[in-house]
C-alpha cells in the first residue's frame, strides 16, 4: 500500500538520528569503547579522565553556576481545555479509530496512531471503551523546539535549546514549548482526549530524535494510548491519546471493580521512543499529569483536606544535567551506556531556584525524572546544619498511602514520585533547603553513602524555601494520622509465578538484558491472562548496578525484598509502579491484570539502560501462557 511505503520511506530517511562519526558498534570493534560506554584513552593514560577537553560531556566538567537561590521556582501552567471547534481538531476531531487519510503536506497519514515501529498497521489501535466512556474534555499539546530557554540568570550560562510541550496554541511566539510541559489536570469519571502534534525540528543539536511517543506514566489505559516505545509517530503528524479516567478494574470480572483505592494522583507524561527515551526526555519532553477525585479534591476544605491545588500543592521535577564547559550548553553523552549522571541540578527546569512559602502546610509532588541519578532527600537549615527537620510522606508513585508516614529523608530512584507534606510553621528557620545527600559518582547507581548536611560547600542543594508569615491553614494535620486509601486485604492466589533476571552481557554493543534477551519491537515475550493474579520475581544479577524497574498498565505491591516482607511502617508498603532493584537482590511483587488487552513494556527506568535494550514486551490476552522465565 502507498501508506505503508510512505511510512517506510519516512522511517528510512528520518533526519534526527545522529549521523556524524562512527557508530557505537564500530567504536567497540576498533577497541575505542568499553561495554559500559566509556571511551578508552589512547595508550591507556588516566590523565585523559582528569582533563576536560573542549568536546567533553562528562561529570565534573560543567562550568560553575553562580546564581544560587535568586531565581524563582518555575511552576508549570495548567494545560487549558479546548473546544472541538478549535482548529487543532481539524481536519478530523478525535474518533475511536485512527484517521489515516494522507496529509498532502507531508505524504503521511494525519494521525500517527496505528503505526507500529514506524510501519502503518491498518485496522489497529482503535480505542478500547471509547463508546462506553465517551470523552468529556479535550486538550491539545504541540511538541516543539525552544531555542531561548533559560536554566539560570547567571549571565555566563547561555540560553538553551530544549524540546518541550506547549499549551496547544498555533503561534510559536506567544505559546512556545516549555520544560516541564504544562500540567494536565483531570478528574476521575471525566474521560479525556489529549491530541499531541509532532512539530519537532529536523536539526537536533547533537542529540534527540524527532520521532516520538508520549507515555502517561502509571495510568491504567489501553496500549493504543499508553505511549509504548514502539508506537512512535513522525514530524507533521498528530496522535490522539484517550483516557477513560476510570479506576482500574472498571470492566473486570476480578474484584474489586473500579477500585477507588487505586485512584492514581501524581502522574507524569514523557517521551518513550524505543532506543531514544533518555535523550528525548533529557532534552525536555516531560510534564506532570495530576488527577483528582471526590476525596483528593484539590480543595483543602473538602475530601481528605489536602493542601489546595495549585496554591499550596506544587509539583517538583528533579533533573540533573551535564553542560559543555566551553559553551555552557546542555550536552548528552550518546555512548555512556551505564548511565548519565549530571553535575548540575535542575528543579522544574531551573538551577537552584527559590520558592517563597508561608508558615503553613504545603504538598509537594516530587518526581525524579532522571535519567540515571538517585536521590535521598533531606530538608536542611543552611544556618544550622545540625537541625533535623521532619516531613511527611503521604504518597508513593501514583497513589496515596493508607496513612502519612513521618520521615527525615526519603529515597527516590528514577521515575519514583514521593508525595510529601512539609509544615513550614513547625520550624523556626527563615529558610530551608531541599538537599540530596546520596552519593553517586557513576550511572551504575549510588554508593549508598549518605553525605553530611551541606556537604562539599552545598553541592547537594536543589532549591530553597524562603519562609514568610503565618497564614490560615485549613489542610489536614498529618500528626492526626488521617486515613487515605486501603491496600488489598486479600491478594488471592497467583495463577503463575514468573522470574525476570536483569543483567549485563547482551550481544554485540547491547549490554543490558532481561532473562538473557534484548528488547525487540517485533517480539512479545509472554502473555498474562486478563482477570488473573500473578507474582513476579525480579532479580538483579549484581555487578554493582541498580535498576529501577517500571511495569506499564498495572500497579504492583512489593511483597518481599530478599525474602523479607515489607513492614507496614515503610513508605514501600504501598501501591507502586517503580521498584528499585539493589545489586544482588530479589524482589517479589503482586500483580493483577484487568480491563484492557494488548501489549505493554516492562523496563529499567534508568533510561540509558532502557535505551540499550533492558526492556521487554508482554501482553494481556484472554488466555495466558505458562512461561515461568520468559
Amino acid at each position: 500500500m502507498a501508506n505503508k511505503r510512505n511510512i517506510a520511506k519516512a522511517r528510512k530517511h528520518r533526519k534526527e538520528i545522529v549521523k556524524a562519526g562512527p557508530s557505537r558498534r564500530e567504536l567497540i570493534k576498533m577497541g575505542l569503547l568499553t561495554g559500559a560506554g566509556y571511551l578508552i584513552p589512547k595508550g591507556g593514560s588516566s590523565a585523559w579522565a582528569q582533563t576536560c577537553l573542549p568536546t567533553d560531556c562528562k561529570f565534573g566538567c560543567s562550568p560553575p553556576i553562580k546564581a544560587n537561590f535568586v531565581d524563582p521556582l518555575p511552576i508549570p501552567p495548567i494545560l487549558p481545555e479546548r473546544d472541538l471547534t478549535d482548529p487543532g481538531f481539524q481536519p478530523m476531531p478525535p474518533q475511536r479509530c485512527p484517521f489515516h487519510k494522507i496529509n498532502p503536506a507531508t505524504g503521511l497519514p494525519y494521525e500517527g496512531r496505528g503505526q507500529y515501529n514506524g510501519i502503518l498497521q491498518e485496522g489497529t489501535d482503535c480505542f478500547q471503551f471509547f463508546d462506553q466512556y465517551p470523552p468529556q474534555k479535550y486538550f491539545i499539546q504541540r511538541m516543539r523546539a525552544n531555542p531561548n530557554f533559560s536554566i539560570t540568570s547567571d549571565p555566563n550560562i547561555p540560553l538553551q535549546t530544549i524540546w518541550g510541550f506547549n499549551q496547544g496554541g498555533l503561534d510559536n511566539k506567544t505559546d512556545p514549548a516549555i520544560f516541564p510541559g504544562p500540567t494536565i489536570r483531570s478528574r476521575y469519571q471525566q474521560p479525556i482526549v489529549v491530541r499531541r502534534y509532532n512539530e519537532l525540528p529536523s536539526g537536533n543539536g547533537g542529540f534527540g530524535v524527532a520521532e516520538t511517543t508520549t507515555h502517561l506514566h502509571n495510568f491504567h489505559s489501553g496500549p493504543e494510548s499508553d505511549g509504548g516505545p514502539c508506537r512512535y509517530f513522525f514530524q507533521g503528524q498528530y496522535y490522539d491519546y484517550y483516557y477513560t479516567m476510570q479506576q482500574a478494574g472498571f470492566a473486570s470480572t476480578h474484584p474489586p471493580n473500579g477500585d477507588l483505592n487505586e485512584s492514581l494522583s501524581s502522574l507524569w507524561y514523557h517521551d518513550h521512543r524505543d532506543m531514544h527515551t533518555a535523550e528525548n526526555v533529557y532534552k525536555g519532553l516531560a510534564g506532570f499529569h495530576l488527577i483528582f477525585n471526590e476525596f483528593d479534591t484539590g480543595d483543602e476544605g473538602t475530601g481528605f483536606h489536602l493542601p489546595t491545588f495549585p496554591d499550596f500543592d506544587i509539583p517538583l521535577m528533579l533533573n540533573d544535567k551535564l553542560l559543555n564547559h566551553t559553551t555552557g550548553l546542555i550536552c548528552f553523552s550518546t555512548f555512556m551506556n551505564e548511565g548519565l549522571v549530571g553535575d548540575v541540578y535542575l528543579v522544574n527546569g531551573r538551577v537552584r531556584p527559590f520558592l517563597a512559602v508561608k508558615k503553613r502546610r504545603y504538598r509537594f509532588r516530587v518526581l525524579n525524572a532522571g535519567p540515571s541519578r538517585y536521590y535521598t532527600l533531606f530538608l536542611t537549615n543552611p544556618d544550622n546544619l545540625s537541625d533535623v527537620i521532619p516531613f511527611w510522606v503521604i504518597g508513593n508513585d501514583g497513589n496515596l498511602l493508607p496513612q502519612p508516614i513521618q520521615v527525615t529523608s526519603v529515597r527516590v530512584s528514577v521515575a519514583e514520585r514521593p508525595d510529601i507534606i512539609i509544615d513550614f510553621a513547625q520550624n523556626a528557620a527563615t529558610r530551608v533547603r531541599l538537599e540530596n545527600r546520596l552519593e553517586q559518582i557513576s550511572g551504575a547507581g549510588p554508593t549508598d553513602n549518605i553525605l553530611p548536611a551541606g556537604h562539599n560547600g552545598g553541592q547537594g542543594y536543589l532549591m530553597e524555601f524562603q519562609i514568610g508569615d503565618v497564614v490560615p491553614d485549613n489542610s489536614v494535620d498529618p500528626n492526626t494520622m488521617p486515613h487515605f486509601y486501603n491496600l488489598p486485604d486479600n491478594m488471592g492466589t497467583p495463577r503463575i509465578t514468573r522470574t525476570f533476571v536483569f543483567n549485563i552481557g547482551g550481544p554485540n554493543d547491547t549490554p543490558w538484558i532481561i532473562n538473557g534477551q534484548v528488547m525487540d519491537c517485533s517480539t512479545i515475550r509472554f502473555a498474562v491472562e486478563r482477570n488473573s493474579i500473578e507474582h513476579w520475581i525480579l532479580q538483579n544479577a549484581g555487578g554493582g548496578w541498580h535498576h529501577p524497574i517500571h511495569i506499564h498498565l498495572e500497579e504492583h505491591q512489593i511483597l518481599t525484598r530478599n525474602g523479607v516482607p515489607i513492614p507496614s511502617t515503610s513508605v514501600e508498603h504501598s501501591r507502586k509502579d517503580v521498584v528499585e532493584l539493589f545489586p544482588i537482590e530479589t524482589v517479589e511483587i503482586f500483580m493483577r491484570f484487568r480491563d484492557f488487552s494488548g501489549d505493554y513494556p516492562m523496563h529499567c527506568h534508568n533510561t540509558i539502560h532502557e535505551d540499550h535494550a533492558m526492556m521487554l514486551l508482554w501482553q494481556v490476552a484472554d488466555k495466558g501462557d505458562n512461561l515461568m522465565m520468559p
